[in-house]
């Protein structure tokens, strides 16, 4: 399979080293509304010139987009109606609906569209979403989801940063919306939250940079999530779930599992995962398993590991926090 990536920016290297490292991938070039970036980092030099001519490339089986989300619906519109197929980083939009909008104009087009939710791949993920599936943890019962991020004043110097206009928002749709896809894969949809998001004193910024909620979970489980790009010096993000039979506690790439007649297991190993001062502090094997399972998603015609239904159903949960937030009372999430 072969791949372009749009988009040049922060991520654009962890995909590059990605996809040379990917099994049955080839990146042929890249575009970026600033060529220079784009050479410093294509292979062998390979620059699109716009977005047709990347539509226009027969070899092109699909596109990797990596830009920010406030102009989604532009970019993936000619590439989907060209049958170029697309992966794309989260968000899928700005909010909710944009990405809806996202999602029916690659379904129109008859295109396979994946997310980039590269938590779902760690070895540990995977673990607890078999021991989910395999029935044996018995009924959920409580969820804590907790994202204690630190970023310095100057990540959000950059022009348009956690703005409502390029990125819909802040620590939510930015940074959280990982652990949050996470979690709602292995604890189900979300019937409604209560909460609070803000912006503390250590950022300068319009969106929020702290958020605490409590969920409502269509199974009959409850939960809360904290979020924060304010919490120095950062800390890896953490979900628990306690079952009828056991509780399992995912952290900095491992499974912990404590069985509730004293058994304890550990799964996975340890890794950072970009909370600190330093984002991109993570290794790119996530990110090569995902374009992985994409390539090979496209070839058997089956569903992606992330879908954008699963995106859909974060950013559901993300608008209705915030609507919370505004409101004072709890909201529904609607998928």
């Amino acid at each position: 399979m072969t791949a372009a990536l749009i988009g040049a920016g922060m991520v654009a290297r962890t995909h590059v080293a990605a996809c040379a490292d990917a099994r049955g991938v080839r990146l042929k070039g890249i575009m970026s509304r600033t060529p220079a970036r784009a050479e410093a980092l294509a292979p062998g030099g390979a620059v699109y010139a716009d977005l047709d001519a990347v539509a226009a490339d027969p070899e092109v089986d699909f596109a990797i987009i990596v830009t920010p989300p406030d102009a989604r619906a532009d970019i993936v519109a000619p590439l989907a109606a060209a049958g170029k197929h697309i992966l794309l980083e989260k968000p899928l939009g700005r909010t909710a609906e944009e990405a809806r909008a996202v999602c029916k104009l690659c379904a129109d087009a008859g295109v396979t569209l994946g997310v980039v939710f590269q938590h779902r791949m760690r070895a540990a993920s995977r673990k607890a979403a078999k021991l989910v599936a395999g029935g044996s943890l018995g009924a959920l019962g409580l969820v804590e989801i907790a994202v204690p991020w630190w970023r310095d004043q100057g990540y959000y110097d950059e022009p348009g940063r956690g703005t409502y206009a390029r990125d819909g928002g802040g620590v939510l749709i930015s940074q959280a919306i990982h652990t949050i896809d996470l979690a709602l894969s292995l604890a189900g949809p979300v019937a409604r939250t209560r909460a609070m998001a803000t912006t503390t004193r250590f950022h300068a910024m319009e969106a929020e940079d702290f958020v605490t909620a409590g969920v409502e979970f269509a199974n009959g489980a409850v939960g809360s999530l904290v979020a924060s790009t304010a919490s120095y010096p950062g800390r890896a993000e953490t979900i628990t779930l306690h079952f009828d039979a056991a509780s399992l506690r995912l952290a900095s790439g491992q499974l912990h599992v404590h069985w509730r007649d004293g058994r304890e297991e550990t799964h996975g190993e340890e890794a950072g995962t970009g909370g600190g001062a330093d984002p991109m502090a993570f290794t790119h094997a996530w990110h090569q398993s995902v374009i992985e399972d994409f390539a090979d998603a496209l070839r058997e015609g089956r569903a992606p590991a992330a879908t954008g239904a699963d995106a859909v159903a974060a950013q559901a949960l993300i608008d209705a926090m915030i609507r919370s937030s505004k409101s004072g009372a709890p909201e529904e999430v609607t998928p």
